[in-house]
């Protein structure tokens, strides 16, 4: 018989990934790494059918994970609507300049 530990092992994994790619979801990084939280965790869902161990940590990985690549995705389309939006800005002589121009390209003007 295996230890508890060793059968929450991959559950466990899944939620460290998933609240470490939630944090990091602002950043990219979050959503490969939701990815990978998201694979891990349905397999410990698949694994906690059978053991009975670790279903907790498995759909916390999951929806951390979901989460995570949902908001890097938000992310990433903000970011591309901000440089189309401001493409004009990006040669200010100093940084008046742009902050004047950013707040005139969002306001319409």
């Amino acid at each position: 018989m295996q230890p508890s530990v060793g059968k929450k092992g991959l559950a466990v994994a899944a939620m460290v990934l998933g609240v470490i790619s939630l944090i990091t979801s602002i950043v990219f990084v979050g959503g490969l790494l939701g990815v990978i939280g998201l694979i891990l965790g349905i397999a410990a869902l698949k694994r906690a059918k059978r053991t009975g161990a670790g279903r907790g940590q498995s759909i916390t990985g999951v929806v951390t994970s979901f989460i995570a690549i949902v908001m890097s995705i938000l992310v990433a389309v903000f970011m591309v609507w901000y440089a189309n939006k401001t493409q004009e800005c990006y040669r200010p002589e100093g940084i008046q300049e742009y902050k004047q121009c950013v707040h005139q390209q969002l306001a319409g003007h």
